[in-house]
């Protein structure tokens, strides 16, 4: 097995993508359906309250009825997708921590230990870790068994495998990775999406555990926004002044060296981008593929999104912006996405915390528009209210035409 400049690992079975999936699910998203948006903007125009008063609450709950295609949207079947990866440009010292630290946080997400657990647990949600790059035979350094299947890797002390090679290479002096193996994790994305679907699944959330990912994920911020290193290009897991500086030197270095080209977002993304990166491009695809809506975390979650939407336009609709994160690129990549964040809590953990914490929101503004009564309905007088429910301005946002929806270096970001 190809490994990153990383300690050796025993050789075992690759994953190496089905083929054509990518192909079928990008060729699968369709638009959200406009005319049940449109009824719900509708609805939303004449609930019992006073313009405006819910905020951007019943615009959210228009977008879901639009991607659940219905006036009653609900998602009692929820589900965090953790993509861990290991980068091959820890070795230039962008992180304050080790790879070593990866696999040992896979160990404790997968028992069920770490704060994306306990807040999954909080909101309802199954938690699916799945290896899809770990530079480490984690069976050997912290006694996790592989699975290979999703209602296995359900089960409490397992990690779903998908690895698709041991780590990136280091993007400053060359491609992270081949086409072919970025193609390959997108595809464990996909398939992951795909488990979940057959098992249950209404919305899902992306989280991520990699250590030096904020860099790659600067460096896509870079590659789709064409903002410079030192706009996008954040502390991660709280590195020092000279540290960060260095890690914005290695960003330029990876795009100087490969050169990606926005327009072909595949190739960018296996020059400088991440395997769990990748994976999380493919949980959103599949995600709208199968018309289910997606929370999306922080930074490097919202750097698969940028890819994801790259290669599928549509699938932004399905999009969800948990939160915003305290990294710098990532409102950068909001504001280039279009997109209005649910959360804004100074996060900056990853693992998918904050698209967690964002789902009794989603949970909530279903609720809304399932169950609130119209003035009509409920015999209320529209007398001295100028305009029932939300505003127009709020209407027009909440239409297929707008996303109101869509954090940093991991021991977690």
């Amino acid at each position: 097995m190809k490994h990153a400049d990383h300690a050796p690992v025993p050789e075992f079975a690759v994953w190496a993508g089905r083929p054509g999936l990518l192909a079928r699910t990008l060729a699968a998203i369709m638009p959200v359906d406009a005319a049940a948006a449109d009824a719900a903007a509708a609805r939303a125009a004449e609930l019992a309250i006073p313009a405006g008063s819910l905020g951007r609450m019943l615009a959210l709950s228009v977008r879901l009825a639009g991607i659940q295609r219905s006036l009653a949207p609900a998602f009692p079947r929820k589900a965090v997708v953790v993509m861990a990866g290991d980068h091959g440009v820890v070795r230039r010292g962008v992180s304050a921590f080790p790879a070593e630290v990866t696999p040992q946080m896979v160990a404790n997400f997968a028992r069920g230990r770490a704060a994306i657990n306990a807040l999954a647990v909080a909101a309802g949600a199954r938690v699916v870790v799945t290896d899809v790059g770990v530079a480490a035979d984690l069976p050997a350094v912290v006694g996790l068994r592989p699975v290979t299947t999703v209602a296995e890797a359900l089960a409490a002390g397992a990690v779903l495998h998908r690895k698709v090679r041991c780590g990136t290479d280091d993007l400053s002096s060359g491609p992270a990775m081949t086409c072919e193996e970025a193609t390959a994790a997108i595809e464990a994305g996909i398939d992951v999406v795909e488990g979940l679907v057959a098992q249950g699944l209404d919305l899902v959330a992306t989280g991520d555990m990699g250590i030096g990912n904020t860099t790659p994920s600067s460096a896509l911020a870079c590659v789709f926004t064409g903002r410079a290193p030192s706009e996008v290009t954040g502390r991660g897991t709280g590195i020092d002044d000279p540290a960060l500086e260095r890690k914005r030197q290695v960003v330029e270095e990876a795009l100087a060296v490969n050169r990606p080209d926005p327009a072909d977002p595949l190739g960018a993304l296996a020059a400088v981008g991440g395997l769990e990166i990748a994976g999380i491009a493919g949980v959103i695809l599949g995600a709208a593929a199968a018309g289910i809506p997606v929370l999306v975390d922080g930074f490097i979650s919202t750097a698969g999104a940028l890819v994801a939407c790259a290669l599928a336009p549509a699938a932004r609709d399905y999009l969800i912006a948990a939160h915003r994160s305290l990294e710098p690129g990532h409102r950068v990549m909001l504001e280039h996405l279009g997109v209005e964040p649910l959360l804004d809590l100074d996060l900056r953990l990853g693992e998918g915390t904050g698209a967690t914490l964002a789902m009794p929101l989603v949970d909530g503004a279903a609720a809304l528009i399932g169950t609130m009564a119209t003035f009509a309905e409920a015999g209320v007088s529209e007398a001295g209210v100028s305009e029932a429910g939300v505003s127009e301005a709020g209407v027009a946002e909440a239409g297929v035409a707008e996303s109101t929806g869509l954090e940093a270096d991991a021991v977690g970001a």
